[in-house]
C-alpha cells in the first residue's frame, strides 16, 4: 500500500515588532485550517516574529510532512515575494529535498481575492 503524503500549507507573512499585529493571520490560518481539516496549517513570517519560514519547514519535515505549499499573504509582489522569499525556498528545497514544495501566488495577485477586497471597499461607501 503506497503511503499517503502528509501535506502542510504555510501562511507566509512580513512580520511586525507589534504582536496584535498577526491576529488577523491566526484568524485566516484557522479558517484555513477548519476548511482543511486534512493539512497541517501554520503561519511562518519573513522577519520580526517566528517561526520564519525555513525553521517552519524543518519542523514539519521532522514531523513527517512531504508534501508543502506556501501561500504568500501579501498584497502586493514587491520585492519580499520576489527576491527574499525565492531565496528562502531555494534553502528550504535545498535542506529537505525529499519535500515537494509549491509556491502561491501573492495573495493580493489573485483575481477572487481581489474582487474580494473590492467588494469591502464598495460596500464601506455610505
Amino acid at each position: 500500500m503506497e503511503q499517503q503524503k502528509k501535506r502542510a500549507l504555510i501562511l507566509f507573512a512580513h512580520g511586525a515588532r507589534a504582536a496584535g499585529w498577526a491576529a488577523p493571520f491566526e484568524r485566516l490560518r484557522g479558517l484555513v485550517a477548519a476548511r482543511e481539516p486534512d493539512v497541517d496549517v501554520s503561519l511562518a513570517f519573513l522577519e520580526l516574529m517566528t517561526p520564519r519560514l525555513p525553521e517552519r519547514a524543518a519542523e514539519l519535515v521532522a514531523q513527517g510532512v512531504t508534501d508543502l505549499t506556501v501561500v504568500p499573504v501579501f498584497l502586493g509582489q514587491g520585492g519580499h515575494v520576489l527576491r527574499d522569499l525565492p531565496l528562502m525556498i531555494d534553502q528550504v528545497r535545498a535542506d529537505h529535498p525529499q519535500l515537494t514544495v509549491r509556491v502561491a501566488e501573492a495573495a493580493g495577485e489573485n483575481a477572487a481575492v481581489l474582487q474580494a477586497i473590492a467588494d469591502y471597499c464598495s460596500g464601506s461607501v455610505p
